[in-house]
């Protein structure tokens, strides 16, 4: 957990912090911002969170979210706010959609070098931010809209003024942590004081910090998070109250329980436990749970077992420097205190220990939390960035005291240092090996044409029924990579080029560039990465098909998807909720055994709007009334086609989705 003095980073000259936050100002500008225009907002929760934000800014109601003109009662409300009020400035579009992820992932990298800056030094903290910014797992989630990079900024500037108001003795600290800590709760509900809690209230106990707790402001503190978080839950449940007479936890049509049942009990309790309803959800093998957390803070994963190494053999110090009346003596310090004075040593050594604790408690709880309740793939988000500010922390002691060996000319290895190179060697051998197979598919597909519309090219092959959110990367074929030449071409000369200089430069002891070269190279690559993820838009985003609703229809036609609302929830938000009425769904209202649609629980309310048809409904309102565009995705091709035979009129189809209406086109 925590190195001995001999083997930590000790803090380095900050003259180059504008180089520093230059060079991270770049790569966050290259990653994020530049890609915030493209894709289109994407079917299922991007576009479904978006008509969420949208119906707040256009409506002016702050408390109620609704999807499809249906209650939306699963969701706190910050996310969708702060998307709501850029939206009347920027206007309903992607870029506006997605731009507080992106932020709030710069926020992460701000907070870590902070963090890491003042308990390992400067090193750890260009590490630790870059890690942030050039990690696979921020990177994925943060191009769809949910709520987990926003969650985590605010748990980690909670953890972070905890830490520093019990140092610094600053009560105004305590209450930005009261503070930040109710926003994540805004943000993501109860799991926000649960994951706090379960890592300061073990800290403060072994610390002996704990009889100290009236410096943490209990009383004041607690009325301020509640005056921040209680007041949207209690207007929600004020307007949002028990209908009929509901009994257990499956609505039926005017009867269903209020928010405060579905939000606390359903939403918590039951999600946790596995039996909310809808069962909308998959639960991850034990095996792919555990692995995933190294993919997604990839490539610092590679250096967590240099972490665990120089942690097992400095065990006997763990607890050594965490108390305030523990440690060495006044000589160790005064030996080891070479580039400051001693106060600021002690100081340092003290603090680093403690957030060594902090981010390990944080990090350990949340992966335990999720391994036992349901989960998604980025669940456990919150975990990613002290997972990487304590490799970062351990990566540039590593570094630096194997340098001022060298400098001293002393005899000896720095635990660990075998490991960081056997990393890098690790590193370069994945690249080339990608790079090699990259550059077989370019070789294999370089006389294929390039069909812009990557879905026909894919297989159907219903990897987790697509409720994983990296399903369709199951369905690449041969011919689909013809369509990813451009960004496979970038991604093989990064993959093959940076790792190796990057292991000449370890090899050649110049650490600091080797290390900064990984995070460039992952740079480079996710750039490609996002230019082919915006190739599959055609698949993942039906905004084409709005665009031809929009040119051709009429606001008194009707728009009927024939499957789930998150089907087409593009379509639903660039056609304006389909000039201001709902989309209809052909699915049985208020079913008994669910099917999956998030909507079913607000649909139950009296006054919600009946937008629910079942297939005789459509059949035999098919061609009669208003004209009616149905879509459907390829799933339910077959069922569409049998259920109106010769009746349909097509209209366009792209990748695996297609429209059709119930009349001529003139």
């Amino acid at each position: 957990m925590t190195e001995s003095a001999k083997y930590i980073s000790r803090p380095a000259p900050s003259s180059s912090v504008r180089a520093v936050w230059a060079l991270l100002l770049v790569v966050f500008g290259a990653i994020y911002l530049s890609a915030l225009h493209t894709p289109s907002l994407l079917d299922d929760a991007d576009a479904s969170h978006a008509q969420a934000a949208a119906h707040m800014a256009e409506s002016g109601d702050l408390v109620t979210l609704k999807v499809d003109g249906i209650r939306y009662l699963e969701k706190p409300p910050l996310p969708y706010w702060i998307v709501a009020g850029l939206y009347k400035v920027l206007g309903e579009n992607a870029y506006a959609t997605h731009l507080p992820n992106a932020l709030a992932v710069l926020g992460c990298a701000w907070i870590a070098w902070l963090w890491c800056r003042r308990a390992w030094g400067d090193r750890a903290a260009l590490y630790a931010a870059l890690g942030t910014l050039t990690a696979c797992g921020p990177f994925l989630y943060t191009r769809f809209f949910i709520p987990e990079a926003l969650l985590s900024f605010l748990l980690l500037l909670a953890l972070f003024c905890f830490l520093t108001g019990l140092e610094s003795s600053r009560p105004a600290r305590f209450y930005v942590a009261w503070v930040a800590l109710a926003l994540a709760t805004l943000t993501k509900g109860l799991i926000a004081p649960v994951f706090f809690i379960a890592a300061v209230i073990p800290l403060l106990l072994l610390s002996g910090q704990w009889r100290r707790w009236r410096q943490l402001k209990p009383v004041t503190g607690i009325l301020l998070f509640l005056l921040v978080a209680a007041p949207w839950h209690i207007l929600a449940g004020l307007r949002n109250p028990d209908q009929g007479h509901p009994v257990g936890n499956i609505p039926t049509l005017g009867n269903v329980h209020g928010f405060w049942y579905f939000y606390f009990l359903n939403e918590h309790v039951f999600r946790f436990l596995g039996t909310r309803y809808p069962h909308d959800y998959n639960r991850l093998p034990f095996l792919a749970y555990w692995a995933l957390p190294l993919i997604w803070t990839f490539p610092w994963s590679l250096f967590f077992p240099a972490a665990l190494v120089v942690a097992w053999r400095t065990r006997h110090t763990w607890l050594q420097h965490l108390r305030k009346d523990a440690g060495q003596t006044v000589d160790f310090y005064l030996d080891h205190a070479v580039r400051e004075d001693v106060a600021s040593f002690v100081f340092r050594l003290k603090f680093r220990s403690r957030s060594t604790w902090l981010l390990g408690l944080f990090a350990a709880f949340t992966l335990i939390f999720f391994s036992l309740s349901t989960n998604q793939e980025y669940y456990t988000w919150p975990a990613w960035i002290p997972l990487i500010m304590l490799a970062a922390g351990t990566l540039a002691g590593i570094e630096e005291a194997g340098e001022d060996l060298r400098t001293q000319k002393t005899a000896g290895k720095v635990p660990g240092t075998g490991w960081i190179l056997a990393a890098h060697w690790l590193y370069a051998a994945v690249g080339v090996i990608i790079a090699a197979l990259l550059g077989w598919g370019l070789w294999e597909s370089r006389k294929l044409p390039f069909v812009s519309d990557i879905g026909t090219l894919l297989a159907h092959r219903a990897f987790g029924d697509y409720t994983l959110s990296m399903s369709h990367l199951f369905d690449l074929t041969g011919p689909s990579f013809a369509a990813l030449r451009l960004p496979a071409g970038i991604a093989a000369a990064a993959l093959l080029l940076g790792p190796l200089t990057g292991l000449i430069l370890r090899m050649n002891r110049r650490n600091a560039a080797a290390t900064v070269s990984i995070g460039l190279t992952s740079a480079v690559f996710l750039v490609a990465a996002h230019i082919a993820f915006a190739r599959f838009q055609p698949m993942l985003s039906s905004r084409q098909l709005a665009t031809t609703i929009l040119q051709k229809a009429t606001p008194s036609d009707d728009f009927v998807i024939f499957g789930d609302q998150s089907d087409a929830s593009s379509v639903i938000f660039y056609t304006h909720r389909f000039f201001g009425h709902p989309a209809l769904v052909v699915m049985e209202r208020c079913s008994q055994h669910g099917n999956g649609s998030s909507l079913i629980w607000g649909s139950c309310y009296p006054d919600a709007p009946n937008i629910f048809l079942t297939q005789d409904q459509l059949a035999a309102q098919w061609g009669k009334g208003p004209r009616h565009w149905l879509f459907a995705q390829d799933t339910n091709r077959s069922k569409v086609q049998q259920l109106l035979a010769g009746r349909l009129i097509p209209v366009q189809t792209i990748a695996d989705k297609t429209l059709w209406t119930d009349r001529p086109l003139n």
